[in-house]
Formats: C-alpha cells, structure tokens, sequence
C-alpha cells in the first residue's frame, strides 16, 4: 500500500472485526476521543493508528476511526472518564457471541482497561481520516 492510501474497512462478522482489530492493533486514543451517542446506537473512536499495512519505508501513523453501529449498551472496566487527553493503547477487539446476531464488541486495552459494547449485530467500520505521518516507534510483538 502506497503511502498516500486511505484504510476503508467493513465488519458485518466476527471475522470481519478480527481485520479491523489487526489493522487497529497498536492505535492510540484519548478519553476524549470516544463518543457513545446512545440515541443513535452508535459508538465512535478516533485513533492514531499504526500503518501496519506500510512495511516498506518509515514506519507511520494516520488518523483513523471506528464506528460501531447497532450498540445497546457500553460498559468500560479501568478506563475513568477523566482527563480527557489520557491516552489508551489498543490491544485487540473482539467479538464474543450472544444470541445470534447479537453480542458483545470488547475493546481490550494496556493496562487491563477495556470497553464492552453490547450490539444487536456486528456493524462496524473503519476509516483514515488524514494523511500518514512518520513515526519512530514501532511496537514489537514477542512470538
């Protein structure tokens, strides 16, 4: 993937999430970052994303988000509200089932924080916002 395209991603099933979670795994957040619209069914995240696509070159981040729709309910463990600019580092997203197509979209995060959204189906997607920028930091991942 070339420097200058944009990340567009779909999740209509577990396995589907399971790419966006790959693709976000590494992003960065702030508390304030996150919206929850419970009129609307909808919760949003904006993060700095890694750009694990780009393995030529330096390593870079973009501005992305995600957006759940179909969300009933969102639990957070370990994560407080406040300040608004404390950062969170994603670690996965999964998808545990309930009654089918329902579930439960978790947010696992450093630290043991993480968000549980309670969704009538998996309806999720995943878009750069804004141009990649050079990183330094690459996280490393033992095996």
């Amino acid at each position: 993937m070339a420097s200058g395209d944009s990340l567009r991603l779909l999740a209509l099933d577990a396995d589907d999430l399971a790419v966006i979670s790959a693709a976000l795994q590494d992003g960065v957040t702030h508390i304030g970052d996150i919206r929850w619209e419970k009129a609307h069914h909808r919760l949003t995240i904006v993060f700095n994303r890694l750009r694990w696509e780009a393995e030529d070159g330096p390593h870079e981040r973009v501005r992305s988000a995600i957006q759940l729709g179909c969300v009933v309910a969102v639990k957070a463990r370990n994560v407080r509200p406040e300040p608004k600019d404390a950062v969170l580092q994603l670690l996965a997203i999964t998808f545990e089932e309930g009654d089918c197509p329902a579930g439960v979209v978790r947010f696992a995060f450093a630290d043991g924080a993480d968000l549980a959204a309670e969704v009538e189906c998996v309806d999720a997607a995943l878009a750069d916002l804004s141009a990649p920028w050079t990183t330094t930091h690459r996280p490393a991942h033992g095996g």
